[in-house]
């Protein structure tokens, strides 16, 4: 097997992790996936910001872990997670960085979500309950 190209992010390609400062409520319908208010955004170059949500604030339960996986050179390998309740749009629409490279090591044990597929993320002041 080739050795995976890895790259560290730097002024032509930069990426930051930090504390979101809100909390992030992931939903299925009325049923609530993930509820936190440790989230970290992860902001990637041009790309989106992404929130990544602790595992422990995740009800995993209502996760599978499927057999999707990708390879970012500055994050390292990605597994993926359906919701089934969301049927077809939750389809590998959860992942995580189980073992990130050190540029981002403060994913590790936290998830991402699609945002456009069946689950809804909704961001709000820390202290709304």
């Amino acid at each position: 097997m080739a050795d995976k190209m890895v790259l560290l992010p730097g002024p032509g390609h930069p990426i930051t992790v930090e504390p979101s400062g809100v909390r992030v409520v992931v939903r299925v319908g009325p049923t609530v996936v993930a509820d936190t208010r440790s989230a970290l955004t992860l902001r990637e170059s041009d790309y989106p910001a992404v929130h990544y949500v602790p595992r422990e604030d995740v009800d995993m339960s209502l996760l599978e872990r499927s057999a999707q996986e990708s390879y970012c050179p500055f994050k390292g390998d990605a597994s993926y997670f359906s919701i089934p309740l969301a049927g077809e749009g939750g389809v590998d629409a959860v992942w995580s960085y189980e073992s990130p490279y050190d540029a981002v090591s403060g994913i590790k044990d936290h998830l991402a979500f699609y945002t456009n597929r069946t689950a809804t993320l909704e961001e709000l002041p820390p202290a709304s309950m």
